[in-house]
């Protein structure tokens, strides 16, 4: 019996441990080294030496099983457009996507704003896309905390326990760390633990179950998901709302041939008209696909090129 309390006594120890600071790296890629486990190798080549299907990428900003039926359908009006075969890839993280298409292993990625402007990959991607919600391009960074948690402002957030969305994730994690920058501080000094749900919508229930003090989330996500679930605005609340910034682009490998980029853009801009594709677009929280503004990134790609040269962050 001794024997077995001391046993879980170290292992509550150990968790512990872990719990302490943010519990991953924070948003570095380091873009030399391979990633094993993101390439399909399988895909190299079609099915009997057939043609190579068109590899399109995604990470889950929200529940994984939902949103891979939406993409899915997706993919598979691409398919038929292009009269190819195509495929769709889900990863859990953005740095894992990112790292996808640094290797060649995607030629089309659903990319979220931090992970564009954190790509420094070898493989060259553009711009496909860009999506539009709510007839607008852009989206604000919202900072929630339970509604009766007494919490009113981000300066009574330090020392508390904040849950991030992703660390390549903008409204997620990198917005929060531009923040705390020009207040010469960092998310594991200011706060007392962070932790990663690699979803928006596992962040906002974490709020809501009091399982972190506050967090940071897409303001389109967080409407959508209040208004799928209702109750949530009876348990969360929004006490600030960040600048706004562009919506995710869709990008795709600047090496594919410039006619199938071509025909490329016009499926993705005329997606939209397609009645069928509508409801799972919006289950995607997507209206539509428009033509891209590249300049719209440049600023965020400077600014996580400033935070990543910081010694010891």
């Amino acid at each position: 019996m001794v024997q077995k309390f001391s046993s879980l006594l170290l292992v509550l120890v150990v968790l512990l441990l872990l719990c302490t600071g943010c519990d991953t790296p924070q948003g570095k890629i380091d873009f030399s080294r391979s990633q094993q486990g993101t390439a399909d190798t399988s895909l190299a080549a079609g099915k009997n030496g057939g043609e190579r299907p068109l590899r399109i990428a995604f990470a889950s900003v929200m529940s994984p099983q939902e949103t891979r039926q939406s993409y899915q359908l997706l993919v598979e009006y691409i398919s038929d457009q292009l009269h190819r075969p195509a495929v769709l890839l889900q990863r859990r993280t953005y740095e894992e996507l990112n790292m996808l298409m640094a290797g060649g292993d995607a030629d089309i990625a659903f990319f979220s704003t931090g992970a564009y402007s954190a790509y420094r990959g070898m493989q060259p991607v553009e711009l496909l896309a860009m999506v539009q919600t709510n007839g607008t391009i852009f989206y604000h960074t919202y900072l929630i905390t339970a509604k009766d948690s007494g919490i009113n402002s981000f300066d009574d957030l330090q020392g508390k326990v904040f849950a991030f969305t992703d660390p390549l994730s903008y409204s997620g994690r990198l917005s929060i760390d531009y923040l705390l920058l020009d207040r010469h501080t960092s998310p594991e000094v200011y706060f007392k633990r962070c932790f990663y749900t690699y979803n928006h919508d596992k962040s906002i229930w974490a709020v809501a179950n009091h399982l972190a003090d506050a967090a940071s989330v897409d303001s389109q996500i967080y409407d959508y998901a209040v208004h799928m679930n209702p109750q949530l605005a009876d348990k969360v609340q929004i006490i600030d709302v960040l600048k706004e910034a562009p919506t995710g682009p869709v990008v795709m490998r600047s090496d594919l041939p410039e006619a199938e980029k071509q025909e490329l853009k016009e499926i993705f801009y005329k997606m939209s008209d397609e009645a069928p594709l509508r409801e799972a677009m919006q289950r995607a929280v997507i209206d539509k696909f428009v033509p891209p503004q590249p300049e719209l990134y440049e600023d965020l790609r400077s600014k996580y090129s400033m935070r990543d040269r910081l010694p010891g962050d």
